[in-house]
């Protein structure tokens, strides 16, 4: 598999698992520039970071812009929704347990 080989939806975000353990979890995620608002709230950690493209985000109450090669780190049970993406967007996430 080669994380650069994928399709962009034309809607929403296609997740695909690249690594599943008891402690962590490794996924790729691609985004449309067409993504439904949706409130996520994980049990785990979560650390994201874009590998192409552009992403904005609403984490708790605070708005975040993400470019291209930046990350951030997602507490457990933290409110977090994607509000807007650029078409391709690639992210690389990793959800940790405690």
């Amino acid at each position: 598999m080669n994380l650069f080989e994928y399709e962009v939806p034309t809607e929403g975000e296609s997740f695909t698992t690249l690594f599943e353990s008891d402690k962590l979890t490794i996924s790729r995620i691609v985004s449309s520039d067409r993504v439904e608002p949706k409130e996520y709230c994980q049990e785990v950690d979560e650390w994201v970071i874009l590998l192409e493209g552009e992403a904005t985000l609403k984490i708790d109450t605070e708005i975040k812009t993400l470019h291209k090669g930046e990350f951030i780190s997602i507490p457990a049970h933290t409110p977090h929704e994607v509000l807007t993406t650029q078409k391709g967007t690639l992210w690389l996430a990793l959800y940790m347990q405690p």
